[in-house]
C-alpha cells in the first residue's frame, strides 16, 4: 500500500480538497453499477481482514479490539485513511478508463 502523505502537506492546495472529498467527487462521476462493484471489492477486503483478525481475537471482541487500536493509533489511522482514499480513487479512475 502506498503512502500519499506528501501530496497532502497542504490538502486544500494540490487537489482542491481532502482525499475523502476527492474520492467522493470521483465516485459521483462513475456509473452506479461500477460504483457498486467497487464497493463490493471494499467489503470483500474488509471481510478478509476481519477473518484474519479473528485468528487473534474472538468474534465478540473484534469490534472493541479494532476501536481500541484506532483510538491508540489515531494519527497513524488518519494517515492510512488518506492513503486508502487516494488508492481507491486511483482504482476507480483506472477501472473507469479501462
Amino acid at each position: 500500500m502506498k503512502n500519499y502523505d506528501a501530496l497532502f502537506e497542504d490538502e486544500n492546495d494540490i487537489l482542491g480538497g481532502t482525499p475523502q472529498s476527492k474520492y467522493w467527487d470521483i465516485v459521483n462521476q462513475t456509473s452506479e453499477d461500477f460504483t457498486k462493484d467497487a464497493f463490493d471489492e471494499i467489503i470483500t477486503r474488509m471481510a478478509s481482514m476481519e477473518e484474519m483478525l479473528m485468528k487473534y481475537y474472538e468474534e465478540d471482541n473484534l469490534n472493541d479490539a479494532v476501536k481500541c487500536y484506532g483510538y491508540e493509533n489515531s494519527n497513524l489511522i488518519e494517515s492510512r485513511k488518506k492513503s486508502l482514499y487516494m488508492e481507491l480513487a486511483g482504482f476507480l479512475i483506472y477501472k473507469a478508463t479501462d
